[in-house]
């Protein structure tokens, strides 16, 4: 039966969707929900050398991770933190540290005291610095005291966590509706999704996999909506989004290393027959056999950092759009900073989209290569 007419609709329908979701976010870029948390302290007499405003301090600073979880204004969401130590496990609130980030709070559990600088966590010293740290530092102003291991329930970890939900609840409710109307047109969320799971299925997986793209379809269809849909959260500018979790490079390390594994371990005789006896002159193994290895794990490292590197850059332009009417310290400025900064906020949205698309068919690509028989 011929089902054209309806997969035309639907590519028509997610078009229309698609077009909404960039009139509604492009409204709001993500940089608006951190504006709030630059202030200025009324308390200090202006001086004619006023301090400058760094961008890029700002900019790295919103997005790090962090131990908490900001709403708005003075308003944070406290996260677990959970730290092993010598001692064992030690686990406490975030809001112990009374949103302090300059080593002056000290937190004391088993024994032990902790503070936080710039979102990690540390052994406090025994007695503050001049400024009132507990901490040691360099020339550079960075802590020198040691750290304990790090197992913290941070906001990116709750965003993992909570895209992982509903991507859960998305597909089963989805896989439900194929069950229910087995052999019917699509209804619901299913009609939403299928355009998009075609798309996977018939312009990544198939061109790239061929017969046996099947076996790779949930692995594809996993890393593209993980990734679509965390693109996404990020740019919403207040809670549940915010978070930077695929402009994290642990995220797309991780993402990177679950490609290069299926690679390697679906690998044929074929593929590794190419890495280690080239169909070249054999006094050229000594240049092509390290060339190919070298290309084994050089693949999966550019997915990670094209991932990475696109999502960060664009978070960081838009807050130093923003920005410019600090640095400026005038609103005339305002009027321009935030039409470019809606115009790079909107083109995020593509570019959300884009880069899914990219590390899924660039894994499809990578797993091709390793399964393809030879002809």
């Amino acid at each position: 039966m011929d089902c054209s007419h309806v997969f035309e609709f639907k590519v028509n329908r997610l078009i229309v969707v698609f077009t909404l979701f960039l009139a509604l976010f492009s409204a709001t870029p993500a940089a608006f929900a951190q504006v709030d948390s630059v202030t200025t302290d009324s308390t200090h007499a202006e001086t004619k050398a006023e301090k400058k405003f760094d961008i890029g301090k700002f900019a790295l600073h919103h997005i790090a991770d962090s131990h908490s979880w900001h709403v708005i204004g003075h308003t944070y969401i406290n996260l677990p933190v959970i730290l092993y130590t010598p001692s064992g496990l030690v686990t406490f609130s975030s809001g112990d540290f009374n949103h302090d980030d300059e080593a002056t709070v000290v937190v004391e559990r088993k024994g032990q005291r902790f503070v936080k600088m710039h979102e990690k966590i540390y052994y406090a010293s025994e007695i503050a610095n001049a400024h009132g740290q507990y901490v040691e530092l360099d020339e550079k102003h960075h802590a020198l005291n040691a750290r304990p291991l790090d197992l913290s329930i941070t906001k990116n970890v709750c965003t993992l966590f909570l895209s992982i939900i509903v991507l859960l609840a998305v597909f089963f409710n989805v896989a439900s509706g194929y069950r229910k109307r087995k052999g019917k047109s699509p209804k619901g969320l299913q009609s939403w999704m299928e355009p998009i799971i075609l798309f996977v299925r018939d312009d990544i997986a198939k061109p790239n996999l061929g017969h046996k793209y099947e076996r790779f379809m949930p692995y594809l269809l996993t890393v593209f909506f993980f990734i679509w849909f965390n693109n996404m959260l990020g740019l919403v500018p207040f809670l549940p989004g915010g978070a930077n979790l695929t402009g994290n490079i642990a995220v797309t390390m991780i993402l990177a290393i679950a490609t290069f594994g299926i690679t390697v371990f679906n690998g044929n005789k074929y593929y590794w027959k190419h890495i280690f006896m080239p169909d070249v002159p054999w006094w050229m193994y000594i240049v092509m056999v390290p060339v190919e290895l070298f290309g084994i794990f050089t693949k999966p490292i550019a997915l990670m950092i094209r991932l990475f590197a696109n999502i960060t850059a664009g978070h960081i332009l838009v807050l130093s759009l923003i920005c410019l009417v600090f640095v400026f310290n005038s609103l005339y400025i305002a009027p321009i900073s935030i039409a470019f900064a809606v115009f790079i906020g909107a083109i995020e949205l593509l570019v959300a989209f884009i880069q899914a698309f990219i590390f899924t068919i660039l894994s499809a690509l990578f797993i091709g290569m390793a399964i393809e028989e030879h002809h």
